[in-house]
């Protein structure tokens, strides 16, 4: 019994010990447990707080995108270059619409777009708050969707940009992308100042899941971008591409490029490049097209570079204008150390030719032996200080600083071969701001391209004012060069520039074009510089040729025949001779008051309506043709705001070899008509003097070029008018 009794109480005791264990093992599960829930609260409610808030606003919140309007950009007359058209983005948030809804909207995207509905639904499964289904669309797809009421389908306005002119400046302006942020040109220069900054605003979704925006929720605006008003003139700049286009075809060359400036400031009139490019189409042009090679590219300029060997020569009173050199017949071997001989030939055989002659010929020899009398340095510090070797800084993207080497990096040809531009490399902004420097007196000007920029409100942010770099010459230097560079268009390589009434001074240049480190045998680069009025210069401009084929291949014949037919143009217009509008033309359109013509003369349609919109005037198109011959009223005349502006065409019918179209010279000064009928091929017998008054036989009659057209003149302008 005892044995029993003990054996119960020992049991007993285990079961107790053993109960007490699970009790305590619960008990510590429970608190371990209970620790684990604090630790985890402490997690959610404190150290993760912030990202469960966020996590949960983003399930009842969305942020939707208000994008800024990218800032205009105008030409130095208020004519707008580019602008804002309002386009939408179709977006959706994924965990918003149910999968009903989702189907549906993916057939319908599917029927608009003509994309397989499988491309949308695995957007639309993506289950993410904010997704893009399609960019950039026409605002006309907006009916489609409006009526359908699919939540969480969001539509938003989207601005794209618009470039007025097509091809005009397309290089210089730029593109941007599908976010329309800046990717080349002015764009991309500009981008800053031109993008704005975008907005948000918050949406909130209801019981039903359905975005509506709210009051208690903030909503930032969007800042727009600021508007760029650039020195170049729109009206020139078509000129140029037209010419450059032109004369490229005929030469059948590969490429052109064109820079004109004004010398006095530095301020960037044009710049074209041929090929074109079109920055409204940016997506399908070619990439290497899309930089501007005037200030990306850099050539060896041939004998355009002999201003740096004549400055040098002259500035340092080395050489005389009159001085006679021996330009060996066209052949002259150079010793370039024992028995090695390096041969320079002159493109015609000359024997002797005075300094001025020698530039007038554009002879290689003859600068040769001038640049033995300046030397490596006197020659390396001219060449500096005219620009060449380093950047301009023009507010453009992408230029480099050409290639100047240094003295010490010269080798025993290189003096004598830099002095006709070869061992050197130059931008084609470099050359047109070092013959400005010439036609300012010799001066150096910083080139630019950005005049101002300003909010939407008009207020200036910045202004671009004339930059002086340096004096690179004196101004006697500079007077005796302009001489040589007069002669080389009347006496010189350059005659094919004459035309009759204005001075032009320019040089030209021929350089074999290098490819894979060697020179090409049968490809030049052609290139003529001037600028004019020479006694006033008011332009310097440069033409480049890549290699032309047919023609000639000199600067003289393939390259100086543009310059001559755009100075042609452009002089019979006067705003490239005036400072222009500072502000924006289209403020005319509010008003009612007398408005200035402008002259649209020798431009496309599209061109010459943009600049009489501008002024808030009509057109009416009399007669057929792609360029305005002539206009009325005249350009300068008094109008009020809203009338309607004749524009005559210059027709081009099939007329038989030897006749031509006798062209208006009514409402012409005589200057200018006695040229435009020279032009033609018409001679002239004139009676009076100022205004052309009356002709005969009249503009449009087709007749041959010995015919002799009347022009009747009145110095009195009313009469001028009353025509």
């Amino acid at each position: 019994m005892i044995n029993n009794k003990k054996y119960l109480e020992c049991t007993q005791a285990k079961f107790i010990r053993s109960r007490l264990r699970r009790i305590l093992f619960l008990k510590a599960a429970l608190i371990f447990g209970l620790l684990i829930v604090v630790a985890r609260l402490i997690q959610i409610q404190i150290i993760k707080s912030s990202d469960f808030k966020e996590f949960a606003r983003k399930q009842y919140e969305a942020k939707i995108p208000l994008p800024a309007n990218r800032g205009n950009i105008y030409d130095r007359n208020g004519n707008i270059l580019a602008s804002n058209t309002m386009f939408i983005d179709l977006a959706v948030d994924a965990t918003a619409i149910s999968k009903e809804d989702g189907l549906k909207l993916a057939n319908l995207l599917s029927k608009v777009f003509n994309k397989p509905v499988q491309s949308y639904l695995k957007i639309l499964n993506s289950e993410k708050q904010f997704e893009y289904l399609e960019r950039t669309v026409s605002p006309e797809y907006r009916k489609y969707f409006e009526a359908e009421k699919i939540h969480g389908f969001i539509i938003i306005n989207q601005p794209k940009r618009l470039y007025h002119y097509g091809t005009v400046g397309g290089q210089l302006l730029g593109g941007t992308n599908i976010d329309n942020l800046g990717l080349s040109g002015i764009e991309l220069f500009a981008n800053q100042y031109l993008r704005g900054v975008n907005g948000y605003m918050i949406l909130q979704r209801d019981g039903y899941g359905r975005a509506r925006a709210s009051i208690d929720y903030p909503r930032v605006e969007p800042e727009n971008g600021k508007n760029l008003y650039l020195t170049i003139d729109l009206a020139y700049q078509s000129i140029a591409e037209e010419e450059l286009k032109r004369g490229l075809e005929k030469a059948k060359a590969d490429a052109g490029i064109l820079v004109m400036l004004k010398p006095a400031t530095g301020e960037v009139l044009a710049i074209a490049q041929c090929p074109s490019f079109n920055p409204n189409d940016f997506s399908i042009e070619d990439i290497s097209n899309q930089k501007i090679r005037a200030v990306t590219d850099m050539f060896e300029p041939g004998s355009v570079f002999k201003l740096v060997t004549a400055s040098a020569a002259l500035e340092h009173h080395l050489v005389k204008p009159e001085q006679k050199f021996n330009a060996e017949n066209g052949r002259y071997n150079v010793n370039i150390g024992g028995r090695k001989f390096r041969l320079i030939t002159d493109t015609k055989p000359h024997d002797f030719l005075t300094f001025q002659e020698a530039m007038e010929q554009s002879s290689n020899i003859v600068m040769a032996k001038v640049s033995d009398l300046v030397g490596v340095d006197r020659f390396y510090t001219r060449a500096r200080d005219f620009g060449f070797g380093v950047q301009t800084m023009i507010d453009l993207p992408g230029e480099v600083k050409g290639k100047l080497k240094k003295p010490n990096e010269w080798s025993g040809t290189t003096l004598n071969t830099i002095a006709y531009g070869y061992e050197v490399g130059t931008t084609p902004i470099q050359i047109t701001a070092a013959y400005g420097a010439v036609a300012n007196k010799g001066i150096l000007m910083k080139p630019y391209v950005i005049r101002k920029i300003a909010n939407e409100h008009g207020e200036i942010i910045q202004e671009s004012k004339p930059l002086e770099i340096r004096r690179s010459i004196s101004e006697e230097t500079a007077k005796k060069l302009s001489e040589f560079f007069k002669g080389v268009v009347l006496r010189g390589t350059a005659k094919t520039t004459i035309i009759d009434g204005i001075c032009i001074a320019g040089k030209t240049g021929t350089s074999r074009l290098m490819i894979d480190g060697k020179y090409m045998q049968e490809k030049f680069l052609a290139s003529f510089v001037g600028y004019f009025p020479a006694e006033k210069p008011q332009v310097v401009c440069l033409v480049m040729v890549d290699n032309p084929r047919v023609g000639g291949y000199t600067g003289g014949t393939a390259a100086a025949p543009i310059f001559r037919e755009i100075v042609n143009r452009i002089r019979m217009t006067k705003s490239i001779f005036s400072n222009g509008n500072n502000g924006v033309m289209a403020a005319n359109h509010t008003t009612n008051k007398s408005v200035v013509v402008p002259d649209v003369a020798n431009l496309q349609l599209s061109i010459a309506l943009k600049l009489l919109e501008s002024q808030n005037l009509t057109a009416d198109p009399i007669g057929t043709g792609k360029i305005v011959l002539t206009q009325e009223p005249l350009p300068g005349d008094s109008v009020m705001a809203g009338s309607k502006i004749k524009l005559i065409f210059e027709k081009k019918p099939e007329i038989s070899e030897g006749y031509h179209l006798i062209p208006n010279v009514v409402g012409l000064p005589l200057r200018r008509a006695i040229n435009r009928l020279t032009k033609e091929g018409f001679e002239s017998v004139i009676y009076g003097s100022g205004t052309v008054i009356s002709q005969s036989p009249d503009a449009g009659q087709v007749a041959s070029q010995k015919t002799v057209v009347s022009i009747i003149c009145s110095d009195n302008k009313l009469v001028g008018k009353m025509q």
